[in-house]
């Protein structure tokens, strides 16, 4: 799969966290985010305000060992500026991190934790597509439900999206599992970007909440997942439905409930 350049992810990320802001001044704080129950925008934007502080931390300070673990989901949105500064607190951070990433060295030294041929490499991305998905919480939030009134996201960009999610997360995490986790029923699950051309496949625990293997290209599958690049990485990062996402399921849809209901990420 060709790798996006950096200059591109960090167009992204800029553009996408300008528009992540005016969706939720348009939204207002208080409105609901329905991809992220129990969530308002107040949260989201605390949430991805702390995300975009945390990344930028080791860029700019070249931490070379990860943080301390960082704080429970109740303590960050419970913290942070008023009301009244929020918006600004998170343009100011989304603004900073655009900025250390732009100047950063491409040698630069720093940890991070998904496979990458860098640093800079690696936190470019990650925050495009944390910045990209939760600009579609604050579309969501602010009405835009269906897929032409939400931002698109060009093909190649999602592509790299959804190939991040499934080689890198579930790739990652497939890796770790125990001989006990790998025993057992296996469900398949094929995922093929109609416009783009390319494929994952994904073999699943019988429950579907954790990743045995992963692999770019075709294989047989219990579910299949035919669609454009855009609405699968909506849809497999849950924050859209197959008819929304223009994505035709065949075979066992119990795979992709599976998925939707049990497959989690998790930041380090």
């Amino acid at each position: 799969m060709a790798a996006m350049e950096v200059t591109e992810h960090l167009a992204i990320l800029d553009r996408d966290g300008k528009l992540l802001a005016a969706a939720a001044d348009s939204a207002g704080l208080e409105a609901t985010v329905p991809s992220c129950p129990p969530w308002q925008v107040r949260d989201l934007l605390r949430h991805i305000g702390y995300v975009h502080r945390w990344a930028g931390r080791y860029v700019a300070e070249r931490r070379a060992e990860r943080l301390p673990d960082r704080p429970g989901e109740a303590e960050l949105l419970s913290g942070g500026p008023v009301d009244a500064e929020l918006l600004d607190w998170f343009s100011a951070g989304h603004e900073a991190l655009v900025t250390e990433l732009t100047r950063a060295a491409p040698d630069l030294a720093c940890w991070y934790f998904l496979d990458a041929p860098s640093p800079r490499v690696f936190w470019a991305r990650r925050q495009a597509h944390e910045t990209a998905i939760h600009r579609v919480d604050a579309e969501l939030a602010a009405g835009h439900v269906t897929s032409h009134e939400v931002t698109p996201h060009e093909a190649a960009f999602a592509a790299d999206g959804v190939d991040e999610l499934i080689m890198g997360f579930f790739g990652r995490d497939a890796e770790q599992l125990s001989d006990e986790q790998r025993a057992g029923a296996r469900r398949r699950l094929q995922v093929c970007s109609t416009d783009t051309g390319q494929a994952w496949h994904v073999q699943l625990i019988s429950d579907g909440t954790l990743a045995t293997q992963v692999q770019r290209g075709g294989g047989a599958a219990d579910c299949t997942l035919s669609g454009p690049a855009s609405g699968l990485y909506r849809l497999l990062w849950n924050r859209a439905d197959p008819p929304t996402a223009a994505v035709e399921v065949s075979g066992d849809r119990a795979v992709l409930d599976s998925w939707q209901e049990g497959m989690r990420v998790t930041w380090q």
